[in-house]
């Protein structure tokens, strides 16, 4: 039976592997940006180690004789207005800005998968239950809902930005799951196991979801940068992050009075920012590129 619907299935998923993985190692950018958000990965799994490269790498040992100090001697980044390492802090911050860009879209993801698949797959009242729910969220800009959502809560820490974020994050990729869905819910391979009475969990797992899945993994990658972005600017505009969190948020935050007497402690946050982001950006471009049928 399941043999019968796998020889109408198509040759080549989107998201099966070797043709998938052959197209994306002769892509440079796709090695460039796996390099350097692997290299962030390690960075905030053990920041204690990277940190200790250079200096005493301790974010929190702060001297205030050594405040505002430009780069050089025992500080390679310098030092912020309360004398800490800003190279430390750079390499700590790293694992709050990752961790609310990846629970964000995990969670995001998660949620649009659920709610896209049922309304593409049965269609009907629920899916246009499903399209009303999400109209209800897009009314509210994203940065704006979750100002008014951090303003209410007290303690924010990165799992709750990232609990906030993903609350308005969820309804564009649901909208994108649920055009996949529906493209593919009439193909001839799922008429096939339909006929044949296997049920509809099994269908959506196994011959749904593997081919729709493809261009939503995608946009997720991006969207990691772009939650970065916005947790930085929410922290920037102090309704993100607080101390005693380290993020580059706060870095930024704490650094764009100071920046004309002492840009260090504002350019190398920045930088680090900026490469996280456009990282994530392409490796989800080349994942589009190559996940879409017409792109190989």
């Amino acid at each position: 039976m399941s043999d019968t619907v796998a020889a109408l299935a198509p040759t080549a998923l989107p998201p099966a592997g070797r043709g998938v993985w052959r197209t994306l190692r002769r892509r440079p950018v796709f090695w460039v940006s796996a390099a350097v958000l692997a290299v962030l990965a390690l960075i905030a799994l053990a920041p204690s180690w990277f940190a200790g490269w250079f200096g005493h790498g301790d974010p929190r040992a702060c001297d205030l004789t050594n405040s505002g100090r430009a780069p050089g001697g025992g500080h390679v980044f310098g030092t912020d207005v309360q004398g800490c390492d800003v190279y430390a802090n750079v390499i700590y911050g790293t694992r709050a800005s990752l961790t609310v860009g990846l629970l964000c879209t995990a969670l995001a993801l998660v949620v649009a998968l659920v709610v896209g698949t049922l309304a593409g797959f049965y269609g009907g009242l629920l899916d246009r239950v499903i399209a009303r729910l999400t109209d209800v969220f897009l009314g509210f800009p994203f940065l704006l809902g979750a100002v008014v959502v951090l303003t209410s809560i007290g303690t924010r820490s990165a799992v709750t930005v990232a609990l906030v974020l993903a609350l308005f994050s969820w309804p564009t990729m649901a909208r994108l799951v649920r055009g996949s869905v529906r493209a593919v819910r009439n193909a001839p391979y799922v008429e096939a196991a339909q006929s044949m009475g296997l049920r509809d969990r099994r269908i959506i797992a196994r011959y749904v979801l593997p081919n729709s899945i493809g261009p939503v993994l995608a946009i997720a990658t991006t969207m990691v940068g772009g939650v970065i972005v916005s947790e930085s600017t929410l922290t920037f505009l102090g309704l993100g992050l607080r101390s005693p969190s380290i993020s580059w948020g706060l870095q930024l935050s704490s650094a764009q009075t100071y920046f004309q007497t002492s840009p260090h402690m504002l350019i190398f946050p920045s930088i680090f920012l900026t490469v996280t982001v456009l990282a994530m950006i392409a490796l989800g471009d080349t994942l589009r590129d190559v996940l879409d049928p017409k792109g190989r």
